[in-house]
């Protein structure tokens, strides 16, 4: 089990103010000190705004070079990544925009909101989302410009997972913990001889990790002033088996993930973490990502688990779609109707979801994918069984859908 992330949250000013952010990196290496002290690997430290487009109503073209600057910024106080937030779909140009900061940047992150917690689905903002997928798919060879975006559903502010992470405006400077915890659901139903052996095992390592981690965060808000939200105790995989996913689905007894008992697999464990006893906020559920995982790359490689698997698990999982690698030549209008049918699941079940979505330029379903990146193992890219939206739901602006 690692800390995958201490991330910061600050409603900065434009131009952000040197004296903050140097204030943020003190303590943020203050706070790598303690946690590895105390036995947690810190794998990286973050910094999350209040949403860009709310703080630059009136100055959206300037948000690629304002981006630039604070990317600046942040590296020289060693933070390895920024979210600047989502893009509002009351702002105008703020979705437009975001190709544009990708593109002049390098560790920036940034996201759509497609439907809000107050179960308003904006169907312009799930049409801007799938376009801004489309326009920063070829900002590199292999796509890769995806991985810095997502379309959000129903997601608060104070989410340590990037790319959803944004801060309320007007809030004081504070912090919360996302976990990466796969390992711990591999150890806890690899030895277990009973399903609910392993279950109370999983639930008994969250609440003994999480206890420690909160100790040393609450000393952590005591001697800085920087609040503590809490901890995101996802189930979230790295790219080795021993930390995959799929592997623990596979241990519990699926035959292999995307076969029938995987939706089964992904109820039991995300109760596991609702068991636990811990200061939770963000998704705080089973984190799905297809080239974050190695058991996951493997059966979508082998078609065996497939888009709209993945989707059906996010009816009782954390996050939705991530890092699913798409055909290079999939169009908005097939984007927007998935991304719909995400939107309303986490309306209607009231549950933050996101849509990471990563078209590869030049491939075609079946093809191997090529990246270069620490975090990721390679696979395939999965066919999209979509098309576009007609009639009523075609032409739809907005509506409104109640939570069960």
């Amino acid at each position: 089990m690692k800390i995958r992330s201490i991330t910061c949250f600050l409603d900065l000013d434009w131009p952000p103010d040197a004296q903050e952010i140097a204030a943020t990196g003190e303590f943020l290496a203050a706070a790598r000190r303690v946690y590895a002290e105390n036995q947690y690997e810190v794998q990286t430290t973050r910094v999350a705004t209040a949403p860009f487009s709310h703080n630059l109503a009136g100055r959206i073209r300037e948000a690629p070079v304002l981006a630039q600057s604070l990317e600046e910024m942040l590296r020289n106080i060693d933070v390895s990544y920024v979210s600047l937030g989502p893009a509002l779909p009351d702002v105008a140009g703020s979705c437009e925009i975001i190709p544009e900061i990708l593109a002049a940047t390098e560790n920036v992150f940034v996201s759509g909101l497609m439907a809000d917690i107050e179960n308003n689905i904006s169907m312009q903002a799930v049409r801007a989302c799938a376009d801004v997928i489309v326009r920063s798919a070829p900002l590199s060879p292999d796509g890769f410009a995806n991985l810095r975006f997502t379309a959000l559903a129903n997601v608060p502010a104070g989410t340590p997972y990037f790319p959803a992470s944004y801060y309320r405006a007007g809030e004081s400077p504070a912090f919360a913990l996302a976990i990466e915890a796969a390992d711990l659901a591999v150890q806890a139903f690899g030895e277990a001889e009973t399903l609910e052996q392993g279950r109370q095992t999983l639930v008994e390592s969250i609440e003994r990790h999480s206890q420690a981690i909160s100790r040393l965060s609450v000393l952590l808000e005591r001697e800085h002033g920087v609040k503590f939200l809490g901890i995101d105790f996802s189930l979230a995989p790295f790219p080795r088996g021993e930390q995959s996913i799929g592997m623990a689905f596979e241990k519990m007894g699926v035959p292999a993930v995307g076969k029938h008992g995987s939706l089964a697999a992904t109820a039991i464990l995300t109760e596991a973490i609702e068991r636990a006893d811990f200061p939770r906020l963000g998704f705080s559920g089973v984190m799905l990502p297809v080239l974050e995982d190695a058991v996951l790359a493997a059966r979508a490689s082998e078609g065996t688990l497939t888009v709209k698997d993945l989707l059906l698990y996010s009816c009782v999982c954390g996050t939705g779609l991530d890092t699913v690698p798409l055909p290079g030549d999939v169009t908005a209008d097939q984007l927007s109707a998935l991304l719909l049918d995400l939107a309303v699941m986490a309306v209607r079940l009231d549950k933050p979801l996101t849509a990471r979505l990563m078209p590869i330029p030049g491939k075609q379903a079946g093809d191997e994918t090529g990246f270069d990146f620490d975090f990721f193992v390679n696979s395939r890219v999965m066919p999209l069984e979509s098309s576009a939206l007609e009639r009523l739901l075609g032409n739809v602006k907005a509506f409104r859908l109640n939570s069960r």
